[in-house]
């Protein structure tokens, strides 16, 4: 078969879309992977079809596919954004139901991987899918190509291979394999569908032994874990050096192996072993001796609770390659690490990393040279293209930089050097490369260039046109509008304006909600402006306040400034409501506490769809006084018809409970039905088009004539009627040990706020009302022992603390 590389570059991913969005999908087999991807497919509004095998006894024909549903359901993280997409899966059988497949626009096969059954299963779907209908294989490593021996020109014209990795909602990777009958049209048909609507990022691999991220990523694994296995390091060691400080997932190497099945990761190396050309390839894929007894034994890792890792006694241990038993984590000795995450950023800690002395620099010499010489050997064979091995390498396994970025951060000449002390090939196009003085990667004309080794030069690897990047606009100072040490206003073009948080860990302290205030400010009274997006690319939107600067206040009894400081807060996030210009909070990942607040506030918010956001204050002590108490409140009494106080304490009880209980949502779309998103808001499933998004709805409010939302001056509170319910539901809870005594306390009070304070009947009050209560309740509880202690807790620790 012609290799040939398919460029993701020439796919056209930014222009609207030429064919309408897929409606309907069916999933062929409900195994894990089926069933996940069934899931995510439901996520992004599709409705599905989920058919497996009917079993060879008993009276329930969907008894399989109903335990993979159900398995799926139960799954943590949980693969569904909220529970109404999982009522979009549609159960059925091949027996009973298989003629559901001419009903969709997509069929996806995910049945077993063995070629026969895959092909007997296609060959079922050619018999029924409907003629315009795409059909795709999810095979992490089978030839593509071999699927459809016997089909159709017209239904190899149609068909391709489409890999997700698990899990499909949480990992971004997607690689298309088209084989050489695939219509061009229909693969980008899937791209611009799995980018805009599945939030995923497109890599077009060849049609080789388990493509582009497998290929590569098992090769670094497998290397890392013979470290363990023929060497002298501990796993525990391996996964320290294979983790964060050297810009790879918090799993590592064993963690990740146990996470994704140690049975998968033997399949995966047997078949690469099979499967490869040369000798030294097989040599790379051979299954260490350790995971095959493991396999054996039936420890597949986290599906049956050990495996390289096992939890005994409340104790992570790891397992002992000589009695199979599991045994305490020895003492490290990898040498003084801190001066390595102290050298800086990741490539500077990559390049300390390879100075380092000891054993700790040793392995990453080994083992980071090794992944590089085999990426380079592989270019031309899995893809032509080093940004798609890079981009596939960080959005199927989670890390930081691909091998050539990790190339290109050591230098060149570096890595060779170490090749040659190694014994490591190249192909000479590298040696050349290096002789020119040229990069994997370079900047012509202001875009980023990738060196292309099929034509021997660097080529174009912009940034999609729809994606918003903060980076490049930093590079020149006259985008920066005003800034301060915790925030910057940027100018990103066409008259708006992005708010940016640059505090540690996005929190909220004064500088920044002084410089918000400030930067709305100067949007209303700019003509040249039309509006502003707050938001950043952090790893988190916000945790919300600065808790040591109130930590500071309160032991030093200036509870005056903190009163100011609250009141400043809460007429920040009122200013972010109701500006005379547009302004659109765009939040994504965790956004709690007072960054959560400021998502309630917001008129028009553009969230990711993987938004984590909740109201956790009661966590360390506090209720929430950014004015998210009095939003809860006011949108319980909104959703009540004819403001009803039966109706009204039916939706405001789950509001007072959830916040009471610091419940946290995992999705933007279970954010807006827990209220800590408006019911507006916008979702955008690719988070890397946030931005651009948010950039658009400000573009959009400007256009139409932007007005802000009136004041809520009339917002029925029920008083203490209500309260008292609240009351007796906490005491049921403290009394069967659910929640602490302080924990029913903070409850109260959280929920004299929410029923407008000491009020013998219902009547309506002015959302100011309700503000103020807010930090009268803030402030009595900042002055408690108790609450002072989880807060310093919380602080030192990271974790909240139940007194």
């Amino acid at each position: 078969m012609d290799t040939t590389s398919l460029d993701t570059r020439a796919l056209d991913l930014e222009a609207p879309p030429t064919h309408p969005p897929f409606r309907t999908a069916a999933v062929l087999g409900a195994g894990t992977m089926g069933a996940q991807i069934a899931a995510h497919l439901a996520n992004a509004g599709l409705e599905v079809h989920l058919l497996d095998i009917a079993p060879d006894d008993g009276d329930d024909p969907n008894a399989v596919v109903r335990t993979g549903f159900e398995q799926a359901c139960e799954a943590s993280p949980d693969p569904f954004f909220t529970d109404e997409q999982a009522g979009r899966i549609h159960l059925g059988n091949f027996e009973e139901d298989f003629e559901r497949v001419g009903e969709v626009d997509w069929v996806v096969e995910a049945v077993v991987e063995r070629m026969d059954v895959k092909r007997d299963v296609h060959a079922r779907i050619e018999t029924h899918a409907a003629d315009e209908a795409v059909i795709s294989t999810n095979t992490s490593g089978l030839p593509i190509h071999e699927i459809t021996e016997g089909r159709s020109d017209d239904f190899k014209r149609r068909f391709l291979g489409t890999h997700f990795y698990n899990p499909p909602r949480y990992l971004k990777l997607l690689e298309l394999v088209p084989t050489d009958a695939t219509d061009p049209d229909v693969t980008e048909r899937v791209a611009q569908f799995g980018r805009l609507r599945l939030g995923k990022g497109i890599v077009v691999a060849n049609d080789v032994p388990y493509f582009i991220g497998n290929r590569i990523g098992v090769f670094a694994q497998l290397q890392a874990i013979r470290h363990f296995t023929d060497g002298d390091y501990t796993i525990e060691e391996i996964d320290t050096l294979t983790g964060r400080i050297s810009g790879r997932s918090k799993s590592a190497t064993f963690r990740t192996a146990d996470l994704v099945g140690l049975d998968v990761l033997m399949d995966v190396a047997t078949n690469l072993r099979d499967l490869v050309d040369d000798e030294a390839q097989r040599e790379a894929f051979a299954v260490p001796a350790l995971l095959q007894r493991l396999v054996d034994e039936d420890r597949l890792g986290e599906k049956t609770k050990a495996g390289f890792y096992k939890k005994e006694d409340g104790e992570i241990k790891s397992v002992d390659p000589e009695t199979l038993g599991y045994k305490s984590a020895a003492d490290e000795e990898l040498g003084d690490l801190g001066t390595i995450w102290n050298a800086g950023g990741l490539s500077a800690r990559l390049r300390a990393l390879h100075e380092a002395d000891g054993r700790a620099g040793r392995f990453f010499r080994e083992t980071t040279l090794e992944l590089l010489a085999y990426s380079a050997n592989r270019l031309g064979e899995v893809s032509d293209n080093p940004a798609d091995v890079d981009r596939a390498i960080r959005w199927g396994f989670g890390w930081k930089k691909g091998p050539f970025e990790m190339w290109d951060a050591l230098g060149m000449e570096t890595v060779l050097n170490g090749m040659e002390a190694h014994d490591l090939d190249v192909p000479d196009w590298v040696t050349e490369m290096h002789e020119r003085g040229d990069t994997f990667y370079d900047t012509r004309d202001g875009e980023r260039a990738v060196f292309m080794p099929r034509v021997d030069q660097h080529e174009p690897d912009p940034h999609p046109g729809d994606e918003l990047r903060l980076a490049p606009l930093k590079q020149d100072a006259a985008n920066e509008l005003w800034s301060n040490g915790d925030a910057a206003l940027l100018d990103v073009g066409d008259g708006v304006a992005l708010f940016e948080f640059r505090s540690k860990a996005n929190t909220l302290g004064r500088d920044v909600m002084m410089g918000l205030r400030e930067c709305i400010g100067r949007v209303e009274q700019d003509a040249n402006l039309r509006g502003m997006v707050v938001g950043n690319e952090g790893k988190n939107f916000s945790v919300g306040a600065n808790l040591g600067e109130m930590a500071m206040a309160a032991s030093e009894g200036a509870f005056d400034v903190i009163d100011q400081y609250i009141d400043e807060f809460q007429r920040t996030i009122q200013q972010v409501r109701y500006a005379s210009s547009p302004v659109v909070v765009a939040p994504h990942q965790r956004v709690l506490g007072g960054g959560c607040e400021m998502a309630m506030a917001c008129p028009h918010p553009v969230a990711a769809a993987e938004t984590y956001i909740g109201l956790v204050e009661l966590g360390v002590g506090l209720i929430p006084a950014g004015t998210g108490t009095m939003r809860l409140a006011a949108k319980a009494a909104q959703k009540a018809p004819n403001d009803n106080p039966n109706a009204i304490q039916d939706h405001l009880r789950p509001y007072f409970e959830t916040v009471a209980m610091a419940e946290v949502a995992e999705s933007a779309a279970q954010g807006i039905d827990m209220g800590f998103l408006p019911d507006n808001t916008r979702v955008v499933m690719h988070e890397d088009r946030r931005l651009y998004a948010a950039k658009q709805e400000v573009l959009r409010l400007s256009e139409q004539g932007y007005a802000p939302p009136p004041v809520m001056n009339k917002i029925p509170v029920l008083g203490e009627k209500t309260l008292s319910t609240f009351k007796v539901a906490l005491m049921q809870y403290r009394e069967g040990n659910y929640i602490s005594e302080y924990d029913e306390h903070l409850a109260t009070e959280l929920g004299k706020v929410m029923c407008g304070g000491k009020l013998s009947s219902p009547q309506t009050v002015h959302e100011d009302y309700l503000i103020e209560l807010e930090r009268e309740v803030f402030l009595s509880l900042l002055g408690e022992e108790k609450t002072q202690a989880r807060i310093q807790h919380m602080l030192e620790h990271n974790k909240p603390l139940r007194n």
